[in-house]
């Protein structure tokens, strides 16, 4: 049961990036106006605008519920629970990355938590100052050397970049729910996280500021490459010349997403 629905996640993320790839992607925008780090921006505008009426039809008003109804000290507990489940993905990563501290660090807050804290739902390992980077595997292909690649928003994901995206699969791959051989249960408490980190940015989304999509793209990028270097931004990792992601906007044609 587990090694297909890991497998179904997995050719999910090739279907995805095969439709990129026919699709064109390269944008409609002329070539000296395109962003650096986004030169498929045409076809992605029009995914981000999918994922953008989505949420405002259904995710955006089942959160704002969520966060009405459900008292504050659950809301924590929740958040507690899936940010628990996730110090396997990051004790895992952060070995990949030869950060023995950091995957220690995971682990014992992981083992505390789930004891002490009853299941991850009180978040005691921090009131112990037991704290560490959050690590995945897009963040390790990138301390390997892989360039991030073009930016790409992914239908119902949201943001992302090509060396991210390459990551989803082992990063579902270590993530508990799963294994989780229930059905549905799997799927609640997948709906669950997802309401969870929705209801989060609820307030963060009053900080957006002129063109939405661009906000978000370079609120995104800027994250992502702060968690890479641990903080410390140096040169574009997009320039990276090492395992670079060789796509030629000249193969593409992007008149079929013009509007």
């Amino acid at each position: 049961m587990g090694n297909k629905r890991t497998g179904s996640v997995t050719g999910l993320l090739v279907a995805l990036m095969t439709m990129v790839m026919l699709a064109g992607c390269a944008s409609n925008i002329p070539v000296e106006d395109r962003h650096p780090d986004d030169p498929w921006e045409g076809f992605n505008r029009q995914v981000f605008a999918f994922n953008d009426a989505l949420d405002r039809a259904v995710l955006k008003p089942v959160s704002r519920g969520y966060r009405t109804v459900t008292p504050q000290p659950v809301q924590t507990g929740v958040g507690n629970f899936f940010s628990n489940l996730g110090e396997i993905r990051t004790a895992l990563n952060s070995l990949l990355q030869g950060k023995p501290g950091n995957a220690g660090i995971a682990t014992s807050r992981f083992l505390i938590n789930t004891t002490v804290g009853i299941g991850g739902l009180w978040d005691f390992a921090t009131h112990m100052d037991i704290t560490g980077r959050d690590e995945d595997f897009g963040q390790t292909l990138g301390v390997w050397g892989v360039g991030e690649g073009p930016y790409l928003v992914l239908p119902l994901l949201g943001p992302s970049t090509v060396r991210d995206t390459a990551g989803l699969p082992l990063d579902t791959y270590t993530y508990p729910l799963t294994y989780v051989e229930d059905d549905k249960v799997r799927y609640g408490l997948t709906a669950l996280r997802v309401v969870d980190i929705r209801a989060g940015l609820l307030d963060q989304e009053e900080l957006i500021r002129g063109d939405r999509y661009v906000f978000i793209r370079d609120a995104y990028l800027q994250r992502r490459r702060f968690e890479v270097s641990d903080g410390e931004l140096g040169d574009d990792p997009f320039a990276s010349d090492d395992f670079d992601f060789d796509f030629d906007d000249a193969d593409f044609d992007d008149s079929d997403f013009a509007d």
